[in-house]
């Protein structure tokens, strides 16, 4: 405003409301710095949150055609739809009243309320930047202003012959998982897009944003990455990936965010951490390890040639039966050609002959990291022993592992009357394959349980192939551990991969009733 409000009182009313008129187009203009902006200073009950002004950034680097191709990739219900494909098309036609928008999604039903929605906005708020629509426009699934841009809403396969194209959104273009895994049907997705949808786009000025929460690794979304690639290596695609829980293994983090650090969410205030964190916990928890790591994660994984199946880890899931521990233990795969994750597991060999993983802290950590991860999950468990890989990295477990118990004791976090567990290397086999084989052929006969549910473990486990380049870090802790505590195990690798069976209860031993040392061990370990 040009003029101080103490000063209006000298102004004639004609001048008062040229300024005030003024002040308003200056605010309503400041609004259209991007998206999220607009509909925060539009909408009261918009919440924005770091990741929608992330988001909101990204989305105004598009309408500045900075580049014309973004992805976003975040779990479901965080506001990005209502950002990217409700507030985006309408901030769109207020800087490009002439553009043609067309929005699209799994269903007709869903695109449909997007439409609409953005229709709504033109009424509501159209008139602040001159946007009317067209008379005789009420139709939801195509509607114009009166400028000559307007919005068709259509489900993903038609609708768009005969439409001209400058912004195309691709919102949630996959119904569920059965419609993600259908070949058929990820075909005709690709086929449309290809086919159809980018040949309407229009030289002037064009852009694609898809955003989505992934099923499988051919999606749409993987398709595009594919075949396109993302902008730092060279490609087309921009991608803005906000897993649940920041992860490392997907480069730098647009929020920032250090290792396991929670997404924001628009119902939860962002310095809330704690309920943040118990938010995603709990999905976490209710899901599916394979749900999880694609969904809240965006790290979809084939199931096909797996070298266990979900239901085989589920069967062996078991959180009831009464076992007495006969020696506790924990193993670590500290590195494996690079990796960033540092296996860390415990468990034990119970009186019925199995073995059962209690415990997984494994992280992406450093040597003085994993090794007091591993000090304390010993002294936590009163583990007898601590398993290392022999072929790789002996000397340095030891060393590693024996200096963080003696700061931990320094530290007072030990008392120094406790002795550090025995350190004792495992011989593996050295393929990752003839490594992992007969452990899962262990899980199949029935001679290994999880004592509660381990996402991410059972994700390596149930995602893992042996044509897979990578060696996880859990998978090989594991390993080590069960080979430790049933030696006879590295005896010899099955010739196939176990089929996805229920386990085979028989001759190898009895469940055991638990004496009160037993007890106190279930009950810290939550059985």
């Amino acid at each position: 405003m040009s003029v101080a409000v103490g000063e209006l009182e000298h102004l004639d009313d004609g001048e008062v409301y040229r300024e005030l008129e003024a002040a308003r187009r200056s605010m309503s203009q400041e609004l259209l710095r991007d998206p999220a902006t607009l509909a925060r200073g539009l909408d009261r009950t918009y919440r924005m949150r770091p990741h929608l002004k992330v988001i909101g950034d990204a989305l105004a680097e598009v309408g500045r055609g900075e580049q014309d191709r973004l992805l976003i990739l975040t779990p479901p219900q965080v506001g990005k739809s209502t950002t990217v494909a409700e507030w985006f098309p309408f901030w769109w036609l207020c800087l490009y009243p002439m553009d043609r928008v067309a929005v699209t999604s799994y269903g007709d039903d869903l695109a449909l309320r997007r439409g609409k929605t953005i229709r709504d906005y033109v009424e509501e708020y159209g008139d602040e930047y001159d946007l009317r629509l067209q008379w005789g426009s009420s139709a939801k699934q195509d509607w114009q202003i009166t400028e000559g841009g307007g919005v068709r809403s259509v489900s993903v396969g038609k609708g768009l012959t005969g439409f001209d194209v400058n912004l195309l959104i691709v919102d949630d273009p996959h119904k569920d998982r059965a419609d993600a895994e259908s070949e058929a049907s990820r075909r005709a997705l690709h086929d449309w897009y290809s086919s159809t949808a980018l040949k309407r786009l229009q030289p002037d000025r064009n852009a694609v944003v898809a955003i989505q929460t992934r099923w499988h690794p051919d999606d749409f979304a993987g398709r595009r990455l594919e075949q396109e690639g993302r902008i730092e290596d060279g490609g087309r695609w921009k991608v803005i990936h906000l897993p649940a829980l920041a992860d490392p293994k997907f480069g730098p983090d647009p929020l920032g965010r250090a290792h396991g650090e929670p997404l924001p969410h628009p119902k939860i205030p962002t310095r809330n951490r704690k309920r943040l964190v118990a938010w995603w916990a709990e999905m976490k928890a209710t899901s599916i390890p394979r749900d999880w790591h694609a969904l809240a994660q965006g790290d979809p994984q084939p199931a096909e040639g797996a070298l266990v199946s979900e239901e085989l880890l589920r069967l062996i899931r078991d959180t009831t039966t009464v076992v007495e521990p006969q020696k506790i233990a924990v193993s670590i795969d500290p590195s494996g050609g690079g990796r960033d994750v540092a296996g860390v597991i415990g468990g034990f060999l119970g009186d019925d002959a199995r073995v059962w993983v209690t415990h997984d802290v494994s992280a992406p950590m450093s040597s003085a990291e994993w090794s007091t991860a591993a000090a304390l999950l010993a002294y936590e468990t009163n583990a007898a022993i601590i398993y290392v890989e022999w072929n790789f990295g002996r000397d340095m477990c030891v060393l590693a592992v024996s200096t963080s118990w003696e700061t931990l004791q320094r530290e007072g976090v030990i008392p120094k009357g406790v002795l550090m567990p025995a350190i004792q290397p495992v011989r593996a086999k050295q393929g990752k394959l003839l490594r992992a084989e007969p452990i899962a052929q262990q899980m199949v006969q029935d001679k290994v349980r999880f004592r509660g549910l381990f996402t991410d473990l059972e994700r390596e486990w149930a995602t893992w192939q042996p044509t897979d380049p990578d060696s996880p870090g859990r998978i090989d802790a594991s390993c080590v551990l069960i080979y430790g505590l049933i030696p006879e195990a590295n005896q010899g690798a099955i010739v196939h991969p176990p089929l996805p069976q229920a386990p085979q209860p028989g001759s190898i031993g009895r469940g055991g009733l638990a004496s009160g040392a037993a007890a106190a061990y279930g009950r810290r370990i939550g059985k």
